[in-house]
């Protein structure tokens, strides 16, 4: 719309595209674009000024981009900075005012700077930082020292981090064999760490036999896909006597796994709070082993497996890769939603925006989830019934909620005698004293119920970071397990979201007693609320489930791992896709590899 104060001019536009084949002399398709205006009001005479106007909005309205990203969460904005790179002109359409996807940092209170959903960083690759130059754009990681705090009810507490000797003096305090054999987990986790660590960084093969009708898979990915599975054969071997381990931690449970190492409960059921987060799943449940294992992959916070804060929030990361796509002339655009991906004869054609907007483009990346891209954004008649089918079975079973906190001091434990902010206020702050407690807790959910007593896991960068509350205020964020998406019939989260928070808020105080007082402003994220505000089916912050038939060559579905899907020019560049959840910015950097491979 073009207004002049004087005329009070309203310029409305409607434009109507369509393709259509007109045979090799122009090309794949004929765009026919038609704009129709109205002058409402009265009839006025255009001047200079407001010919310009049009002209200028008509240009913007036919441009045409190589590539467009749906989302511009991470792994969107990395997908679209490495297309950049290699030449491809690039748009991002974000459908938030706010860049980062649920890596992000919001004033929700004056002063407050609040990491809304993601709160932590470890598994963002190194290579993207150098490849991208996001130090360079203000990306900094503040590591967390100690890492980690479990206090309990009778007065003890157990501090880890990244000091062997330190640790050794705490486990000693519950058990002095778990202190001998801490180390040698650790050791372990990282070997086999060590071997995963690579598969991440590329795309997934696709080894599981489709029939032709599903798949065509030419001869040059199929070398390519032996060879990803030749090197991962071999480094799988490498693990030796590591190797019962290494299939265990893949496929297993958590729980077995943590009670052959060790003997003291508070060390087991701090560990395990690695093998739940963001999983509907107990620690005795087949697959919690390889959420753990995947919580100490990464390097982002200094060392394996041990996670930092960004520097003035999680948005911080997307602030330096929006900075990194601007200076490789990507356009990125805010509030502009995305109500279905264009297709012509199997292949993409462009994006429809939700206000008529059509951006014209040949490859499509999206960063939002199976669910969203094939079943959303699609018609059926865009994939075949078979792929779709297939989507459809993708599970985003979810029990996560999220409590954000403005504070007026930090919480007070009983067990820790010092008033203030202490080393212990450094890392998470776990709420689960025993594997029992977090068993008890999934019963509950399991029956569509919150717990009664549920998982906390409460976190507080202000501890490390002044930029992001005022001086001596805090800012807190409880990640809460187990809270159900789908509960039992007569429950609706909008209606017990805040007396649910209410009864994590009373559980922390019992360790805490100065808690409830200190607390200036909350947010409560339910799984509906994380569902509608970041477009997580579920609330399943992982963009589907981290199972094993959902993980390597199984993500999103068997036989299209690679990025790839059944219509041509449209990729997967999200969580949803090889190798999942967590901000790792690999799913983003492997789809544009691949994306480039097919150009």
């Amino acid at each position: 719309m073009v207004q002049s104060n004087d005329s009070k001019l309203e310029l409305q536009f409607r434009r109507t595209t369509s393709l259509q084949n007109a045979g090799p002399a122009v090309g794949e398709g004929l765009r026919i674009v038609r704009f129709d205006f109205a002058l409402r009001d009265r009839r006025i005479a255009s001047t200079d000024s407001q010919v310009e106007g049009i002209k200028s909005l008509l240009m913007n309205q036919r441009k045409r981009y190589d590539c467009v990203v749906i989302g511009g969460g991470h792994n969107g904005l990395v997908a679209a900075a490495y297309l950049a790179r290699s030449g491809k002109s690039v748009c991002v359409l974000e459908r938030r005012h706010v860049l980062g996807g649920s890596a992000t940092t919001e004033k929700l209170w004056p002063g407050y700077k609040v990491s809304t959903a993601a709160y932590v960083i470890s598994l963002f690759l190194p290579e993207i930082t150098r490849d991208l130059r996001l130090a360079q754009y203000g990306f900094r990681v503040l590591p967390r020292r100690p890492s980690s705090f479990t206090p309990l009810l009778d007065g003890r507490y157990l501090l880890l981090g990244a000091d062997d000797n330190e640790n050794r003096e705490q486990i000693a305090k519950f058990s002095k064999r778990d202190a001998r054999v801490y180390h040698r987990y650790q050791a372990m986790l990282e070997r086999i760490a060590h071997v995963v660590e690579p598969v991440l960084s590329r795309a997934a093969p696709d080894p599981p036999p489709l029939a032709k009708s599903h798949r065509s898979i030419g001869i040059g990915k199929r070398l390519r896909d032996a060879g990803k599975l030749w090197e991962l054969y071999r480094a799988v071997a490498d693990l030796g006597d590591d190797l019962p381990e290494a299939i265990e931690l893949l496929t297993g449970a958590a729980r077995p796994i943590l009670e052959r190492w060790f003997e003291s409960e508070v060390l087991r059921a701090t560990i395990a709070t690695d093998a739940i987060i963001g999983a509907f799943a107990a620690p005795s449940m087949p697959g919690t082993a390889y959420v753990l294992l995947h919580h100490v992959m990464g390097q982002a916070g200094g060392a394996r497996g041990i996670w930092g804060y960004v520097e003035g929030g999680m948005g911080g990361l997307a602030d330096a890769l929006e900075t990194a796509c601007e200076d490789l002339h990507v356009e990125v655009r805010r509030e502009s939603e995305v109500c279905r991906i264009l297709v012509n004869d199997g292949r993409v054609a462009g994006v429809q925006l939700t206000d008529g907007t059509i951006v014209e483009t040949s490859i499509v990346a999206s960063s939002v989830d199976a669910h969203w891209t094939f079943e959303r954004l699609m018609t059926p008649a865009d994939l075949p019934d078979w792929f779709r089918a297939a989507v459809a079975k993708i599970d985003y079973s979810s029990a996560s909620a999220k409590i954000n906190l403005a504070l007026s001091e930090p919480p007070q434990f009983t067990c820790v005698p010092d008033r203030g902010l202490g080393r212990h206020h450094h890392g998470t702050m776990h709420i689960c004293p025993t594997m029992d407690f977090i068993e008890r807790a999934y019963d509950d959910a399991k029956y569509g119920h919150p717990s009664k007593e549920p998982v906390l896991e409460m976190t507080m960068a202000s501890a490390v970071d002044s930029t992001v509350a005022p001086p001596g205020k805090h800012v807190a964020s409880i990640f809460v397990q187990y809270a159900p998406y789908r509960l039992a019939e007569g429950l609706h989260w909008d209606e017990i979201k805040e007396s649910f928070a209410d009864r994590c808020i009373e559980l922390f105080a019992r360790y805490a007693p100065n808690l409830p007082g200190a607390i200036e402003h909350r947010q409560i994220l339910s799984p509906l609320d994380l569902e509608r505000t970041y477009g997580l089916t579920g609330g399943n912050i992982m963009q589907g489930a981290m199972h094993l038939h959902q993980l390597y060559s199984m993500r999103p579905i068997a036989g299209w791992a690679d990025h790839r899907t059944p219509v041509r020019g449209l990729y997967l560049c999200g969580a949803a896709s090889h190798p999942g959840g967590g901000v790792m910015g690999a799913c983003g950097k492997n789809a544009a590899e691949e994306i480039l491979r097919d150009a």
